[in-house]
């Protein structure tokens, strides 16, 4: 499938909260989503992309944050939504793949996610203890994952801080 990535617009809010809905068993990524966006601190604009099918609603959605390693500036990836019935299509990985695009043009350089150690591989990302980088709590090695965009720049080592809306 050919999936049209761009960065949501106003008028997207209300299916990214469905798309995030339907993904997951409890409202609490919805919620995170929207306590994000109501973040200054945290959100960027365009750093929050949605993936649809040509003609059709959105089925996949990829949010970057501003977070911190120490006191230097990085994002965190997620959450990460599909609809159930458009999963393994492609829309998911559509949405996160503009997103960091989007995120290198903006000049940034490294991106943490916290997720399933079988899938953001694909991206790039790669054990964040590879940079000395840790979150605040515990959590296996493996699921804590960092993408340093140009490795020629230095990448910041240290405790990630993330927003508020994390709860962590």
């Amino acid at each position: 499938m050919n999936w049209i990535t761009r960065p949501e617009t106003a008028a997207d809010v209300a299916q990214i909260r469905e798309v995030n809905l339907a993904a997951f068993p409890t409202s609490h990524e919805a919620e995170l989503v929207e306590a994000l966006r109501a973040d200054p601190e945290a959100w960027i604009p365009g750093l929050s992309w949605v993936a649809q099918a040509p003609g059709g609603g959105i089925a996949g959605f990829a949010l970057l944050t501003r977070c911190h390693v120490g006191d230097s500036p990085a994002l965190a990836l997620g959450p990460c939504a599909v609809r159930p019935e458009r999963q393994r299509q492609g829309a998911g990985s559509a949405a996160i793949h503009a997103a960091l695009r989007a995120a290198r043009e903006q000049g940034e350089n490294l991106v943490l996610v916290l997720g399933h150690a079988e899938y953001y591989p694909r991206f790039g990302f790669a054990p964040a203890s590879g940079y000395a980088i840790r979150p605040s709590f515990e959590v296996e090695d493996r699921y804590m994952m960092a993408l340093a965009f140009d490795p020629a720049l230095p990448v910041p080592a240290g405790t990630i801080r993330y927003p508020a809306a994390f709860g962590v």
